[in-house]
């Protein structure tokens, strides 16, 4: 008698969950959910673009900024010309990198 309630039991149990999981596979649930999926996709390409374009530009900025500095470096008082190297503005003395 105890076998006969275990195994109907999981007879009902299993029956349930397969339906269940029938429900979420019908074509109208995935092609939902696959809307879903895809709007919010949309969203993260958009957002992760329009990062990507922000960090360019500033980058864009900070090497044409690093250039004018190439081009037009600040005289320090007393000492020799100096180059800029990149952004940051590493200063590199004439002498130590051989030109």
């Amino acid at each position: 008698m105890f076998w006969l309630v275990v195994g109907a039991g999981t007879g009902v149990w299993a029956t349930r969950k397969a339906t269940r999981v029938a429900r979420r596979l019908t074509p109208q649930s995935l092609a939902g959910r696959a809307a879903v999926g895809a709007l919010g996709a949309g969203d993260r390409m958009r957002a992760f673009a329009r990062d990507v374009r922000d960090e360019t530009l500033a980058r864009e900025a900070e090497l044409r900024e690093a250039i004018e500095m190439d081009r037009h470096p600040p005289e320090p008082e007393g000492s020799r010309p100096r180059r800029i190297l990149r952004a940051p503005y590493t200063v590199i003395d004439e002498d130590k990198d051989g030109h």
